[in-house]
């Protein structure tokens, strides 16, 4: 299949389709993509190769045509101009499950999709079809419908069976104006989940507004909520409208709900209840219509056991509740998320950017306090220090106050011993210093380091160079 982006409508279109039987599938033309949306619009907006060992493994599979093999392989390959954006998309799916040649299939697909990339260049210029990721960023605006198809499904990476089941849900509340609870550890992603809600609904093209509970003293909640009138208060030289009314149409996200005072509870009860509010220092009552999802790191239950959390707010807001899964309960995911993170990173670094297996084992042998937020932080620290663009187990360094404790200081000076895998991070650089009689610059030749690197991670890691 062959989809190519269409600028004035901001969206794929089937240019081209076949089965193995060579006869066009009629109808074709009138599916469309999305840039993000599914697998095809994934790879479209993400610019890369995407490659399943098996279609009913990713959920972002959507199969409008109703004509592929869930349980043989899928590949999708982006058609990049002379510009280096992606205007199209080719996709072929294997006859048989032959894993290990997907990979040589994938690089013969990636050259078909060179000649078809100047094949369509010779039938239309390049300016007639602008790049995707332009029209997503152009998207980020809420007053376009597009847009918010950027924040969708392909954001929520993962196929751990918790993470299967909470993207299902989400699927499921979309549909609706149900007021929702998200709740999770701090760093899991309840914000993308809000964003993705929100931007898959019927609201989509509407306001979608952030609001943080515990960021504000309370004598400032009622005018950033609800607004005020010109005089209502020293400073108030102007009216300005609140967030419910900037909302008005579309979605309140309602961050640290947990956080929020007892007052503040029962100014925003009454709202939820009767979806009318006056602005600080005017009489005018006013209508709103607003979706609320709401997010906690907090156990909400005993919250309301201890009097901290009005029990009638707290039945207002769990209506739809999802709960999101820390990191360490999904291990599974780390790799696809590792993988995820490290273009996203290299793409805002605009350069070339690689992680290695024994990183990614590395990854997976932590148990992420911080979630997805740590880890993002810890690829992001270790791109910056990867200086060949390679993010090897060398250059990836935990928080320090989350490392365990340190081992002791064992003799490792066995020839070649700073090669062996099975030690960690610490231990390979003291075998490599000893080594190199503790020489850091012979200990970075041999470790593949700057002098530099080395000598950051003797200070980090807290190593004790001997006096000589």
């Amino acid at each position: 299949m062959i989809c190519l982006y269409d600028s004035q409508q901001a969206i794929l279109t089937i240019e081209a389709l076949q089965e193995a039987d060579q006869q066009l599938i009629p109808g074709s033309s009138q599916i469309r993509y999305r840039p993000g949306e599914g697998l095809v619009g994934t790879v479209l907006s993400q610019g890369q190769s995407l490659v399943l060992a098996r279609v009913a493994d990713d959920q972002r599979f959507l199969d409008r045509l109703g004509l592929y093999d869930y349980n043989l392989p899928f590949i999708a390959v982006p058609l990049i101009g002379p510009d280096a954006q992606t205007f199209g998309v080719l996709t072929a799916q294997p006859m048989a499950r032959y894993e290990e040649r997907l990979p040589a299939c994938t690089r013969f697909l990636e050259t078909v999709a060179n000649l078809v990339a100047q094949t369509v260049r010779l039938m239309a210029p390049p300016a007639a079809r602008p790049s995707p990721r332009a029209a997503i960023t152009q998207a980020a605006s809420p007053k376009s419908c597009t847009a918010s198809r950027a924040f969708g499904f392909e954001n929520m990476v993962g196929n751990s069976p918790a993470m299967r089941q909470t993207m299902e849900i989400i699927r499921q509340v979309s549909r609706w104006d149900t007021t929702v609870l998200v709740r999770g550890e701090s760093g899991t992603g309840k914000e993308l989940i809000a964003n993705a809600i929100h931007h898959n609904s019927p609201r989509a093209s509407a306001p979608f507004v952030k609001f943080n509970c515990a960021a504000l003293p309370d004598t400032l909640l009622e005018s950033e909520l609800f607004g005020h009138e010109k005089g209502a208060f020293t400073g108030a030289v102007r009216q300005r409208k609140g967030r419910f009314e900037l909302a008005d149409g579309g979605t309140l996200f309602l961050d640290e709900i947990g956080e929020s005072s007892a007052s503040f509870q029962a100014k925003l009860l009454r709202i939820l209840q009767e979806g009318e509010m006056e602005r600080v220092g005017g009489d005018e009552t006013l209508q709103v219509n607003v979706r609320i999802i709401a997010a906690t790191n907090r156990n909400l239950e005993d919250e309301v056991r201890l009097g901290h959390f009005r029990e009638d707010l707290y039945y207002r807001l769990n209506v739809m509740p999802i709960t999101l899964p820390p990191l360490r309960e999904r291990q599974e995911d780390i790799a696809e998320l590792a993988h995820f993170l490290v273009r996203k990173i290299a793409h805002n670094q605009s350069r070339t950017l690689r992680i290695s297996e024994g990183a990614i084992r590395l990854l997976m042998s932590y148990n992420w306090p911080g979630n997805v937020r740590e880890l993002e932080n810890c690829l992001e620290r270790s791109a910056v220090m990867s200086e060949n663009g390679l993010i090897d187990r060398d250059v990836i360094l935990f928080n320090h106050r989350d490392q365990p404790a340190k081992p002791p200081v064992i003799s490792v000076t066995h020839d070649d011993n700073w090669l062996d895998n099975t030690l960690d991070e610490r231990q390979r650089l003291i075998a490599a210093l000893e080594k190199a009689g503790w020489v850091q610059a012979k200990a970075a030749r041999l470790l593949g380091m700057t002098p530099r690197q080395v000598a950051y991670r003797i200070q980090t890691m807290d190593i004790t160079l001997p006096r000589l």
